[in-house]
């Protein structure tokens, strides 16, 4: 199945977090139990007009991160559908708790956005560039973990999320990046995407920097033959899919704008060595914060752009 738009690479520009506030006003209007809260952020996660269009189903917690997750999860339990949406170093990073007992344990119908995730929140610093968000999250039984792509596939996140019962967390990005997913492409959580056929590495990457490694992957084209897997949802992991590709390509590189440890990676990592001990990459942050600075420019700096793929890729043995 073709995936993709057909200019790939002349693609348009567009933030996640957009494609997220265009679906939530049209979950509004589709499903009246769909509730929104913002914790002072509806701006920045594209509440505003979800808010304008059902104000009397859109809720303004403010700077309380951690009442936001019970009060979603009193909604939840009495029936209605609640986005609880915030910075990710804050929902889950700040209220992980909350979530743990009031969401997860309860398996409350919440979903939880966590916008302005990576380093590619740029300038905002460390202090708010989430790194360690799938890691907490994909701990937690009962818990989804999606990380779409583009804005197209946030749209349709979005949309399947609110279809799922049970707790689902998404995480979002703030920069314009590419769209490159077509709009009829079909989107299911839990089954990964083949981008790309190769048959001699598999690269398995979530969230934007999926772009990058198909950028990297045209880039080898005649040198390295790479295959591509749009895994947006970690957990679960469409583990069928990976196994399928690994075993034809023999090498696995992972790529995510995360830690290392605890996310993408670390997921691949222990269904290979469970079920297919393999040689394996992991491409991430190695294990420590990031810094202020354009987005474009501390992708490249961590080796996590098309460049710096490439050379990892190359290097492989």
């Amino acid at each position: 199945m073709n995936y993709l738009v057909e200019n790939v690479f002349e693609p348009q520009m567009k933030g996640t977090r957009e494609g997220f506030g265009e679906a939530m006003v049209e979950l509004g209007r589709r499903n009246k139990s769909v509730v929104a809260l913002s914790g002072d952020l509806r701006e920045s996660l594209r509440m505003v007009e979800f808010g304008k269009a059902y104000p009397e189903r859109f809720i303004e917690v403010g700077v309380a991160e951690q009442n936001m997750a019970g009060v979603g999860a009193g909604l939840a339990l009495c029936g209605k559908i609640p986005f609880l949406c915030s910075f990710a170093v804050f929902s889950p990073g700040r209220n992980w708790d909350q979530i743990r007992v009031s969401v997860a344990y309860t398996n409350a119908n919440v979903k939880i956005i966590g916008g302005h995730a990576g380093i590619s929140v740029g300038q905002d610093g460390a202090t708010h560039q989430a790194l360690e968000d799938i890691a907490l999250m994909r701990a937690l039984p009962n818990m989804i973990v999606v990380a779409p792509c583009d804005a197209e596939q946030a749209k349709k996140a979005t949309m399947a999320m609110a279809d799922h019962v049970g707790p689902v967390y998404m995480r979002l990005t703030r920069p314009k990046t590419a769209i490159f997913t077509s709009p009829s492409a079909h989107f299911e959580i839990g089954k990964a995407q083949i981008l790309r056929e190769g048959k001699e590495v598999t690269l398995v990457a979530c969230g934007p920097l999926v772009y990058q490694a198909l950028l990297a992957a045209d880039g080898l084209q005649g040198v390295i033959d790479v295959e591509v897997i749009n895994m947006h949802t970690i957990k679960p992991l469409d583990v069928e899919t990976l196994l399928k590709s690994v075993k034809k390509t023999g090498k696995v590189v992972t790529l995510e704008d995360h830690q290392i440890n605890g996310g993408l990676g670390s997921a691949v990592a222990e269904v290979l060595g469970e079920r297919l001990p393999t040689k394996i990459k992991r491409m991430g942050m190695m294990d420590r914060f990031g810094e202020s600075g354009d987005s474009t420019a501390l992708l490249a700096k961590y080796g996590l752009d098309k460049k710096g793929i490439i050379k990892t890729i190359k290097e492989f043995k």
